[in-house]
């Protein structure tokens, strides 16, 4: 099975607003083509989320690609993933891509670091 095949069979989802978000961010940043989306080791819940502009696509990983944008997932980021729902939320609060991960039993307040 390939990469972007599994990531369609674990749900990660890019909301309407995430993708006009990203296909905009990267309009503005010549030679970038996509965001890379990671989970690593670390932050105050076991696990952090990383948000990068990238120029290039690595072998392992998953293109999710809707209305011009492109999130590129690695396939270990995709274990902890699966099911995910990758948005962009602007209120009062500011603006953030958010993560709604079924897979976290816990997380921090700001949103950007899990535990499972």
């Amino acid at each position: 099975m390939g990469a972007d095949a599994l990531a369609g069979k674990k749900g990660v989802e890019l909301t309407d607003a995430a993708a006009k978000r990203i296909a905009r961010i990267m309009a503005a940043e010549p030679g970038k083509t996509a965001l890379r989306v990671a989970v690593e080791g670390g932050g105050c819940s076991g696990f952090s989320y990383t948000f990068d502009l990238v120029d290039t696509r690595n072998d392992d990983d998953v293109a999710i690609e809707k209305d011009g944008a492109t999130v590129l997932i690695d396939e270990i980021s995709l274990v902890y993933l699966g099911g995910s729902v990758i948005d962009f939320v602007d209120d009062l609060m500011g603006q953030s891509f958010q993560i709604k991960n079924p897979n976290a039993v816990a997380s921090c307040g700001c949103g950007t670091s899990f535990s499972i």
